[in-house]
């Protein structure tokens, strides 16, 4: 197929693809709203209810005008641009530096301690509240569609910890509905199961293949790959003799590759070495099955298998260990995403809008005239008052548009009895005093805005170097070509996104998912940068760049081209049938997890950075998931409820 012009491809066409001005596009009645005029608090009736970051599209997430004072404050020149600073008077019971999930539970727990007359302030960089658990809303024909912008579902390896699970009930989810909401049987049911997409830049050819496995049902879970293709996939693979051959191989063969050893020794060794290298150095396979299997853990941990550990591999389920006689016991290692546990696979629960479902229910329980309703089922369609967020009046008070620049003691850490934090919003400087301060957001920055910490955890904090993803939701008119070629799911190992699939088909209070093929629907697509060949954290910080670096008619055109290439036998036009793109662009994605490859501590033992990272420090609390090193709402609840603990507990 010949390259798409810009044309062709609808880069010229009229969709909801609305421009950024300063991190704002609000649309009312027809010309924008300026920066100026808006914010989250105290703007005029009017403006106030034009408010409303949930439904901008176009490059959101770190949005612009979300990133650039901590930029400034990292190149030191925040304070020459910013000019003096205002004192805003305010004081507080609890300032939260972070308005995500895990500050906003922050906020809860230390209210139900210190009672519902606690002032507490929430500050965060963002236009909208949730962290990475973004809500992403579409008008497509006559459908009003959500889309998750990152965090994806109640879910962890393992089971939530009495005080998660305690919170997700206080908030009146039950994850035991899940059955009850999701169809789990419509796609299947329309003949649609998992195809994989061989581009041409890396296979030679174009080509989608339904990837039906060697069993009485296609496997069409995330990821994939996990069971033996049958043999009309290995027919029209585009790979070589050799690597089809191998690709069988690597299911059928039941081959001890380390014999002579014990299991616990077997696991000690694959646990030293990638996937990548145990698959042709060990195994002996093409190498072309590397290309092939590339990119299959990027969902995971925002890397490639050149840099996932074999034991973790084998752990996940995929091929080449039947033949190891490994118990199933857990080796050295081990990510914990990789070790399942029966009652945590149990314990699932994906709203429409994923864990920003989560996140309103949160700031709902904290100010309930902000979002409407009683009950989760209603939560789905409400919507948010963002002019009741920071209201004068308000012992609680969320303030969005502010990035935290400096926060310290006032006076000597041992013996001040307040916290100072200064703040941008709007490029001006403005500061506030709280008795208490946890700092719930991205550990990496927290060195920058807190320099009275000690340097020791000031390099544990930093050393949690965030995993850059992107979540794109793009709304279509129909799903027809998805029903033609008989896919809900594409992995895609060579191309811009490794993944891409059709919405679940969740139905909860009066949000009703697409049914019919005809309908419209959200298709997500996946890509995590990273640079295969460097150690992970290496892989992470090129990826970063990366996204700095990408505009969004990039992203719009590689959305365009990929679907329309990987559709387009079933019909799919891209110039016709997207109707809305949004690009939920994460530089400081995913909690870094370690990995037995290159965290030395992770394998043999011994302190693990993130312990020393979230000690607390005088009137300071820190949370996040960061603080567990484990990229889970839970991990964020988790630590929110143990900031608020650490700030109750004499020093």
């Amino acid at each position: 197929m010949k390259n798409r012009s810009r044309h062709d491809l609808g880069m010229d066409r009229s969709i909801i693809r609305r421009d950024f001005l300063n991190g704002f596009s609000l649309l009312v009645g027809g010309s924008l709203i300026r920066p100026d005029q808006v914010q989250a608090l105290g703007a005029s009736t009017a403006t106030a209810d034009a408010y409303y970051p949930p439904a901008l599209t176009g490059l959101r997430g770190d949005h612009l005008g979300s990133f650039e004072a901590a930029h400034s404050l990292r190149d030191g020149t925040i304070w020459e641009q910013a000019g003096p600073e205002k004192d805003t008077g305010e004081r507080y019971d609890l300032v939260v530096i972070g308005g995500g999930i895990s500050g906003l539970a922050a906020a809860h727990f230390f209210r139900k301690a210190a009672g519902p007359k606690a002032r507490i302030l929430i500050l965060d960089n963002h236009d909208d509240f949730g962290g990475h658990a973004k809500r992403n809303e579409f008008r497509a024909g006559n459908r009003h569609l959500l889309g998750y912008g990152s965090t994806f579902a109640i879910e962890s390896p393992a089971p939530y910890s009495a005080v998660a699970m305690g919170l997700i009930k206080e908030l009146g989810i039950d994850v035991a509905r899940w059955p009850q909401v999701h169809d789990g049987k419509l796609y299947s049911s329309l003949g649609l199961g998992m195809g994989v997409f061989f581009d041409r830049e890396t296979f030679g050819v174009d080509r989608l293949i339904q990837y039906i496995a060697d069993s009485s049902e296609s496997y069409s879970g995330e990821g994939g790959l996990r069971r033996r293709p049958l043999e009309s996939f290995l027919a029209e693979a585009p790979l070589v003799a050799a690597a089809r051959q191998d690709l069988a191989r690597l299911f059928d063969e039941k081959k001890d590759y380390c014999p002579g050893l014990s299991s616990a020794e077997k696991k000690d060794h694959l646990a030293r070495i990638s996937y990548a290298h145990f698959l042709t150095q060990v195994a002996g396979l093409h190498p072309d099955l590397v290309r092939l299997l590339q990119t299959l853990p990027h969902s995971l941990f925002g890397i490639g298998i050149d840099a996932v550990s074999a034991l973790d591999m084998w752990g996940l389920g995929y091929p080449g260990f039947e033949g190891m006689n490994l118990d199933p016991a857990p080796g050295p290692g081990m990510n914990r995403d990789a070790i399942r546990n029966e009652e945590a696979d149990n314990q699932f629960f994906h709203f429409p809008d994923g864990n920003a479902s989560i996140a309103r229910s949160l700031v709902r329980s904290l100010l309930p005239n902000a979002i409407p309703g009683a009950t989760v089922d209603d939560l789905i369609t409400a919507k948010a008052n963002y002019a009741r967020l920071d209201e004068h009046a308000s012992p609680l008070r969320i303030r969005l548009n502010s990035t935290a620049v400096r926060v310290g003691h006032h006076g000597a850490p041992a013996s001040a009895q307040e916290v100072e934090i200064t703040y941008v919003q709007r490029g001006k400087l403005h500061t506030v005093r709280g008795a208490n301060c946890v700092l719930a957001c991205w550990h990496v920055v927290i060195p920058y805005i807190c320099a009275e910490l000690p340097a020791e955890q000031k390099a544990a904090l930093a050393d949690a170097a965030k995993v850059p993803i992107v979540y794109t939701n793009v709304a279509i008119s129909n799903w027809t070509s998805f029903k033609k070629l008989g896919v809900k799911s594409v992995y895609a190992p060579g191309s811009y996104f490794s993944s891409f699939n059709l919405d679940l088909a969740v139905s909860l209070g009066a949000y009703e998912c697409s049914r019919q093929p005809e309908q419209p629907i959200v298709v997500h697509l996946l890509r995590t940068p990273c640079r295969p060949g460097l150690a992970s954290r290496d892989q992470h910080r090129e990826g970063r760049i990366e996204l700095f670096q990408t505009t969004f008619e990039k992203f719009e055109h590689e959305i365009r081209d990929q679907l329309g290439r990987a559709l387009g036998p079933g019909g799919f036009d891209p110039a016709r049938d997207i109707a809305a793109i949004t690009v939920n662009r994460w530089p400081h994605g995913y909690a870094y997890q370690y990995n037995s490859l290159w965290d030395k501590f992770w394998l043999e033992g011994g302190e693990q950075p993130c312990a020393r990272a979230r000690r607390p420090f005088g009137r300071i609390a820190i949370a996040n998931a960061d603080a567990a090193a484990y990229a889970y709402t839970d991990a964020a609840i988790d630590h929110a409820y143990r900031a608020v603990q650490d700030l109750a507990t004499p020093r």
